[in-house]
């Protein structure tokens, strides 16, 4: 009763009434739950107004992509983050990967190029006069790091995950389709090799590859699987992904409007693209985990 007159009768109640709606609408997405325990790495799997039965989390921090004649080391602690979970068909059983709850399913790593800019552009290279002057006004500069960020080229549920073949290494475990973002301020904000239209399709398989004739194959490492809580939660040390049998597109937009059609030439030289099923490669290490969706959201 005193809060209600210190408010001014009815029209207290009113605010008290109209302050209570609110909360009630906020607080299920304030005080919304977070997995937690083993099952934390998995907050942003969908588990919530899905099909989503499993969780899927996993932490590359080894291994190398290398496009043409570039490689890029992957080393801690940088590392490529890929989440999501995986749902079925309640009428056909069929899988299909689902997005991460924020967006985020294959996490946008920066991973520094070797030898950066300058092991890219040598503009003395160039014999034309007028390119080569072009190419030393833009690049005669004390920026010279070059990052690779991997990024999803297609949407999530274009991505396969097949958790039989991740056991047996029979085939492709992870089929992941990819574009390659190079950043340097000189190199402008859409310097991609690959892109939507034309993506870099890995299928990385735990098993041994079948790249080409004449090119050498790669094995992978199913890992060893632990599981804990009644197999509601499994974790794979020691798994390696390969996969050295799929085509690499030339550079595109690199420079920007102004300067793509000298730089993506050059660029396309220097990491040997386009480049042809074999030439290319991608080892992928570390833990992944999954978890029962209900597990995850039973945790929270």
């Amino acid at each position: 009763m005193m809060c209600m007159r210190a408010f001014g009768g009815a029209r207290g109640a009113a605010v008290l009434a109209l302050a209570a709606g609110v909360l009630a609408v906020m607080a299920p997405a304030a005080f919304a739950g977070k997995p937690t325990g083993k099952f934390a790495p998995f907050s942003d799997c969908p588990v919530s107004g899905t099909n989503v039965v499993t969780c899927l989390y996993s932490e590359t921090t080894k291994g190398e992509v290398k496009l043409g004649k570039t490689a890029v080391p992957i080393e801690a602690p940088k590392k490529i983050i890929l989440q999501g979970g995986v749902a079925e068909n309640p009428e056909t059983g069929a899988s299909s990967f689902v997005a991460a709850v924020d967006g985020n399913t294959l996490v946008k790593t920066s991973l520094p190029v070797p030898g950066g800019l300058l092991d890219f552009v040598n503009c003395k290279e160039i014999s034309n006069i007028i390119e080569r002057i072009a190419c030393e006004l833009v690049f005669e500069n004390g920026v010279t790091g070059v990052n690779a960020t991997t990024e999803l080229a297609a949407p999530a549920s274009s991505i396969g995950i097949h958790e039989g073949k991740l056991i047996s290494g029979n085939g492709a475990a992870l089929i992941l389709p990819i574009k390659v973002k190079l950043e340097n301020p000189f190199l402008g904000s859409e310097c991609y090799i690959g892109s939507n239209a034309e993506p870099i399709v890995l299928n990385l398989t735990t098993g041994k590859t079948k790249p080409p004739a004449g090119f050498t194959a790669l094995t992978g490492s199913p890992g060893t699987f632990t599981y804990e809580d009644e197999s509601q939660y499994a974790i794979d040390n020691g798994v390696s992904l390969v996969e050295n049998d799929f085509a690499v597109p030339g550079a595109s937009g690199c420079g920007g409007i102004l300067f793509s059609w000298l730089l993506d030439p050059i660029i396309n030289a220097k990491v040997g693209i386009p480049a042809t099923a074999g030439n290319s490669t991608a080892i992928l290490k570390d833990p992944l985990q999954l978890a029962s969706a209900a597990a995850v959201k039973a945790s929270e």
